[in-house]
């Protein structure tokens, strides 16, 4: 078990933990919370032996292997499966052991070397890493590329899927859910529920920890407090504590006031009901979340806005993609990805836009954002339609350079200019004053964005979005770098907004309480998903099946050959002597399997060393002979049916 009993930590001058007790058991699954700074990455550094108590007593059993995520950025040549192998430190172990016991010549230590090898999944590696590879979101067509060829997020990808290849007791995620779609979410919340060892995640995705985690330990006032249960019923817990606490809820009771005011005027107006709705949504999760939400970095609302046009946006035959690069020959073709789309875009709706990845979700946002032009079709824009555009990597709208002031003040001159009116405040000082709002106070409107964390770049790309006074949000992932607190006050100001919703997320709990409506983007296409979010995730679960399986079925296969189509009839195939060698492939492949499976068995038994390092050696001869013999009976049944057909 870990046990930490009164453990002082610190870093530099500041107290992490003081006096702080728990108790973990193996085998449990801990999720890690605590608003950001109260010292949660710290107490993993612990765990790891970057950092040391200060005081106190910490223990954790010397024989426990550890596996975690790796924060730097790889940059190597390697292949992507190459590489996720590389994480499995057990077999590079193994396997330097059988190099070095090979050039003693020691035939005992050749034999364990070897046995040791086997023990340690040396004929599975491949298959393991490419699961993990798949899972994670990546294509069959990508398992061989180079890690540098992909950007830094794929790269953080396969970080991830090294840690999950080591084999360990103990295995530390920090916020794992951060570069993941919701279908490579939803793979790595079934695996990690597989997973025998003890384990400790950070993360901010409630339904994340709902799913993987059966205890919660609370970083609060340099104390630790664990509750059994997940996420939702910690929730509960504390809320209940903090209920008793005198003041818990004023926050809130003007918020609720405001609801209750929206509810009743509009309940009954056909053209608001929805809206009304979400606000009964919001009001049932109000005095849940009042207690998160109490302790909030800081909470905003979206001002009304000054019209709605209906429709807001017509998408009529519209083919979505990217135009050729400027240095392709003259002629080429723009990059399709959605095609033959045409929808309308109501007043008040909140649509959640679902889809697999790669199928192009941010592509169709990117383009209803004037970020990116049709390759086809019109999309016409309802008058008065003002975008608010949340884009999925920050630096898209941020300048690194540039502190928070400019970027307002250069967003003044961009809607002044654009004959706009936000009816929002244009002079410097309440420009100041509005971004205090969102926690940009003091020198922090002087800091250039470059220098800002995830979760800052995040706030302020609010702030813009909510000065514009939009009446139509394109979120594309918003909430990445946000912390569970942050998130709840962008769900509840949403659910209070006029305007209009589209929302791509991995985080249900969002998707949940915002949207009303699913699209969905598959295929090509994007078509109303008729289902909830329970039904999606299952549809993402087969679909990653059937990619697994489609991918072992392509890995069995024998290599396509780069041949010309004939212009003429091919001559008829003699099947005879294919045949013929086929039986004779047949009938070595049987001798083979038997001799490795009396190997296997001696192997298992009590023999002299010499016997099994000769043994060992003999095994892997027999495992590359196999490999072949397979590779071209493969292609001997193919040129058959090919023939036959």
């Amino acid at each position: 078990m870990i046990n930490l009993k009164n453990v002082v930590l610190r870093r530099g001058a500041k107290v992490i933990l003081d006096s702080a007790s728990v108790n973990l058991n193996p085998g449990e699954k801990v999720g890690l919370v605590g608003r950001n700074g109260a010292g949660k990455s710290s107490l993993f550094a612990m765990l790891n032996g970057t950092l040391h108590e200060d005081g106190g007593e910490f223990y954790i059993p010397a024989q426990w292997r550890m596996s975690q995520v790796a924060q730097d950025m790889p940059e190597t040549e390697q292949s992507a499966t190459s590489y996720v192998i590389e994480g499995d430190v057990v077999l590079q172990a193994a396997q330097a052991e059988v190099d070095a016991a090979d050039a003693s010549g020691d035939g005992d230590r050749m034999a364990h070397a070897y046995m040791d090898l086997y023990d340690a999944g040396a004929h599975d590696a491949p298959a393991r890493a490419q699961a993990l590879i798949l899972g994670l979101g990546f294509k069959v067509s990508e398992l061989d590329n180079p890690v540098n060829s992909f950007s830094g997020g794929w790269r953080m990808r396969l970080q991830l899927a090294r840690a999950l290849m080591c084999p360990s007791d103990l295995l530390l995620l920090d916020e794992p859910t951060n570069h993941l779609d919701l279908d490579a979410l939803v793979w790595l919340e079934a695996w990690l529920k597989r997973y025998q060892g003890t384990m400790l995640v950070i993360s901010h995705d409630r339904e994340f920890l709902d799913a993987v985690t059966d205890v919660t330990v609370h970083i609060e006032s340099a104390k630790l407090t664990r509750y059994g249960g997940n996420y939702s019923k910690f929730e509960d817990l504390r809320a209940e504590q903090m209920a008793l606490q005198q003041g818990a809820y004023a926050k809130q009771q003007d918020k609720i006031a405001h609801l209750q005011k929206f509810i009743a005027r509009f309940k009954a107006k056909a053209s608001k009901a929805k809206q009304a709705q979400s606000r009964v949504k919001a009001l049932d999760r109000m005095e849940k979340i009042a207690p998160l939400l109490a302790e909030a970095d800081f909470t905003f609302e979206f001002k009304e806005p000054a019209n709605l046009p209906n429709p807001m946006l017509s998408i009529q035959n519209v083919y979505f993609g990217y135009p050729a690069p400027e240095d392709a020959p003259q002629g080429t073709s723009p990059t399709v990805i959605v095609q033959n789309v045409s929808k309308s875009v109501l007043a008040g709706q909140r649509i959640g836009i679902l889809g697999a990845n790669g199928q192009g979700k941010s592509t169709v946002v990117k383009t209803i954002a004037r970020a990116l032009a049709p390759i086809e079709g019109e999309m016409l824009e309802g008058k008065g339609l003002n975008i608010g555009y949340f884009a999925q990597q920050e630096l898209d709208v941020l300048r690194p350079a540039d502190n928070p002031l400019e970027h307002m003040i250069r967003l003044v001159k961009e809607v002044t200019a654009a004959g706009k009116i936000s009816g929002q405040p244009t002079r410097e000082q309440d420009l100041r004053s509005f971004l205090g709002q969102f926690n940009f106070g003091g020198d922090m409107v002087k800091q250039s964005v470059g220098s800002m964390s995830g979760g800052e770049k995040a706030r302020l790309v609010l702030c813009m979005i909510v000065w514009q006074r939009p009446n139509l949000l394109l979120l594309d992932e918003p909430t990445n770098h946000l912390d569970l607190a942050t998130r709840e006050a962008l769900s509840m100001a949403l659910n209070e907004f006029e305007g209009t919703v589209m929302l791509v997320s991995h985080d249900r709990a969002l998707l949940r309480a915002v949207c009303d409506e699913f699209w969905m983007v598959s295929h090509g296409g994007v078509a109303p998903f008729d289902g909830d979010l329970d039904d999606y995730q299952r549809y993402l679960l087969d679909e990653a099946k059937r990619q697994r399986e489609e991918a072992k079925k392509a890995s069995n296969a024998p290599a396509p050959k780069a041949v010309a189509a004939p212009k003429t009839p091919a001559p008829k195939t003699d099947l005879k002597p294919l045949k013929k060698e086929l039986d004779i492939v047949d009938a070595q492949m049987k001798t083979l399997s038997t001799e490795r499976q009396t190997l296997q068995d001696r192997l298992a038994a009590t023999i002299a060393p010499a016997e099994m390092a000769q043994a060992g050696k003999r095994l892997k001869a027999l495992d590359a002979e196999l490999q072949t013999l397979e590779e071209r009976w493969l292609e001997l049944t193919d040129q058959i049916e090919t023939a036959t057909a």
